[in-house]
């Protein structure tokens, strides 16, 4: 067994040892951030470069009044599942640092396996779509200069691939991102304010637009369903507790400071760009809204080349988990710059990535992975299983109308999982027979 060590420091210990609270073995940090930098690391993933897509992704499917709805729906519901889970942190008197931890705690060696399972399939599913963005942020701006299509996405997608695994060799944990998160700040904030001012500019020019929801029949059915599944994919981060482990004591009361900053500021820029997109195209909104755009060369440019780079840094963060569960396996501890660290990253996360990339390439289709991602995973782990806990956790405190509502939330959700899998599964069927693999999309 390889010498593990504990990711806390001395106050954090102490802290840690008057609240007589546990701390699982973990050789990434634990308790080393501050409230405000965990809630830029929430705030990144819900304004990461997915957000140019919920304007076709979301809003087309849903139209003004299902769009507008659901999302601010989405949101009060993902606060409100989020909370749940934030809460039983410390439940059991020992920090559940991984979102497996806490299920396995409370259900048992199933649950664990079945929810690390869940888990690993959204956040595998989760940047593969990062890197298709990232890929098509690169796309995109090599046709703002060569429209000689020689390039095709495949090989956009390869170089996205390889420039995330040197940014996941050279940045060893979560918390290491320090810095690179206010990066990711500014390179959102410039994509963003671009794709809104030059929407905004477009559909001030334009004449009418048509906002009625395409399509007919089943498939216009199976659409509506599967924008149900990518709202709660706008929100969720699915590794909440893993988030939460890096937050300093008092550990919930930080985190639901965190929460509140997520979801109240850190929601204002995406229904900013998403609203003003869908206002200026209409049902024409593409997956990518900067491919809608008009205006000077150069500042498309920026706003793609910024894309790019933050789909990098996000990606890091829904990796994570999958690298703490292996630097903890295999005792990878002490400088990250060590011979042997560096050359177990480079194998085990430059690996993962490499398959990531490939199976990229293989199906670009990002806004079916977006759909299918909320319903196999998201739906499951933030709304069934988040309330299932609480409600196990919470039982004997709670009234029979408490228990009524978190039974009705289980019920719903389990529905709204199954029907978006199925829809899910079919909008990547019928696009896999409508363009070849390894698409030029």
């Amino acid at each position: 067994m390889p010498n593990k060590t504990m990711g806390r420091n001395d106050s954090n210990h102490d802290s840690n040892h008057e609240n007589n609270v546990k701390v699982p073995e973990t050789t990434h940090q634990i308790s080393s951030d501050s409230w405000f930098q965990v809630a830029f690391v929430l705030t990144t993933g819900i304004n990461s470069a997915y957000v140019l897509g919920y304007s076709g992704t979301i809003m087309v499917p849903l139209g003004w009044v299902g769009g507008v709805v659901g999302l601010i729906l989405a949101t009060v519901i993902s606060l409100y599942a989020n909370a749940l889970v934030a809460m039983l942190h410390e439940y059991g008197g020992t920090r559940r640092i991984r979102y497996r931890d806490l299920a396995g705690f409370t259900y048992g060696k199933k649950a664990y396996t079945l929810t690390w399972a869940l888990q690993y399939v959204n956040l595998f599913m989760i940047n593969t779509g990062y890197i298709i963005l990232a890929g098509s942020a690169l796309k995109a701006t090599y046709l703002l200069f060569w429209d000689d299509h020689t390039m095709k996405l495949p090989y956009f997608i390869a170089i996205a691939g390889f420039v995330c695994a040197l940014f996941a060799i050279g940045i060893p944990t979560l918390s290491a991102l320090g810095v690179w998160l206010g990066f990711s700040t500014l390179l959102s904030l410039a994509y963003i304010v671009i794709a809104f001012v030059l929407s905004l500019k477009d559909g001030l020019n334009a004449p009418p637009r048509d906002f009625s929801i395409p399509g007919d029949g089943a498939g216009k059915i199976f659409s509506i369903i599967g924008a149900s599944a990518s709202l709660v994919f706008a929100y969720n981060t699915d590794m909440l507790p893993e988030i939460q482990a890096t937050i300093k004591q008092p550990v919930v009361k930080n985190m639901m400071k965190a929460l509140y900053f997520q979801f109240t500021v850190g929601v204002l820029p995406l229904y900013l760009v998403t609203f003003t997109g869908y206002w200026a195209y209409g049902n024409s909104t593409s997956a990518y809204l900067l491919n809608n755009v008009n205006g000077p060369v150069w500042v498309k440019a920026v706003a793609n080349i910024t894309a790019f780079l933050q789909s990098v840094i996000a990606l890091h963060i829904f990796a994570s988990p999958m690298y703490e569960y292996a630097d903890t396996k295999y005792g990878i501890t002490g400088s990250a710059l060590k011979i042997k660290n560096l050359s177990f990253r480079f194998l085990l996360r430059g690996g993962y990535l490499t398959f990531n990339t490939f199976v990229s390439a293989l199906l670009p289709f990002l806004g079916d992975f977006m759909s299918l991602t909320g319903a196999i995973s998201t739906f499951p782990l933030t709304f069934v299983l988040a309330n299932h806990m609480y409600l196990t956790a919470k039982k004997d405190k709670q009234s029979s109308m408490q228990q009524l509502w978190h039974w009705l939330n289980i019920v719903f959700f389990s529905i709204m999982s199954l029907a978006a899998t199925v829809s899910g599964i079919r909008l990547i069927f019928v696009d896999s027979k409508t363009y070849h693999l390894f698409a030029d999309l």
